[in-house]
């Protein structure tokens, strides 16, 4: 149970002394009655609730999936740069997501954001063991020497050792190569870092799949979507 002014404000209606006001001019119904006290207790989930004549629908959780664009900050709120809660509509925002691990600053591609805070701490938690998959354009040749590293568990420039990783080589060229790297762990500037110990530089990164999902192709940078029921329940079975 919940106060309605609660509710409705949680879900954008405007501030409590909003909801407060169109309640006092009979614009709120609970259960096809009008009702007169903002503070009043309902079930959200079990009440059928309209304001001024249109139903609500409520939900507790928000979960999105958001193509990162490059120069955004992975966080709710920056002194200095755009973040990616910037980019979301008021109808989302309202919800106060946050995201799911974060990406680089010059880093593009899928970020989930939820204010599910029990599943964002499944979907981080190294002892989860869930799957985060990138593409990476290196600046030098990749060779089976850095495959057989990256599946040892590459020793950062701190004296870290990160768990043991997956590398794939898409393409190696002296001038530069593709790959894809498999990490089940996200220390800052991982993927940087690990090409570095091995002496070479990733120009280019991009995570294209988080657990089972990937990056949904028809999301342009910075631009994002609700996930369906389907995919929620593929997260949370993890």
């Amino acid at each position: 149970m919940e106060r309605i002014d609660k509710i409705l404000s949680n879900l954008g209606y405007g501030s409590r002394k909003e909801i407060k006001t169109i309640v006092k001019k009979g614009m709120v119904e609970v259960d096809g009655e009008t009702i007169k006290d903002s503070s009043m207790q309902v079930d959200p989930e079990k009440c059928k609730i309209h304001v001024n004549g249109k139903e609500v629908i409520y939900k507790r959780y928000i979960y999105l999936m958001m193509n990162k664009p490059d120069g955004v900050v992975s966080a709710t709120y920056d002194n200095y740069d755009e973040t990616v809660v910037d980019l979301l509509h008021p109808d989302h925002s309202v919800f106060n997501p946050f995201p799911v691990g974060r990406l680089d600053k010059d880093t593009v591609g899928l970020l989930l954001l939820t204010n599910d805070g029990e599943l964002n701490h499944r979907l981080i938690s190294p002892k989860w063991h869930v799957d985060k998959v990138y593409y990476a354009e290196i600046d030098k040749m990749v060779e089976l020497s850095d495959v057989e590293a990256f599946n040892k568990g590459v020793i950062l420039d701190d004296e870290y050792k990160c768990l043991p990783a997956k590398l794939s080589i898409l393409e190696a060229l002296s001038e530069g190569s593709k790959v894809e790297v498999t990490l089940q762990e996200g220390k800052f500037h991982q993927v940087k870092r690990m090409f570095e110990s091995l002496g070479k530089k990733v120009t280019y990164l991009k995570r294209i799949r988080f657990a089972s999902l990937d990056l949904d192709e028809n999301l342009q940078e910075g631009e994002y979507r609700e996930l369906t029921e389907e995919e929620v329940n593929i997260l949370k079975s993890i």
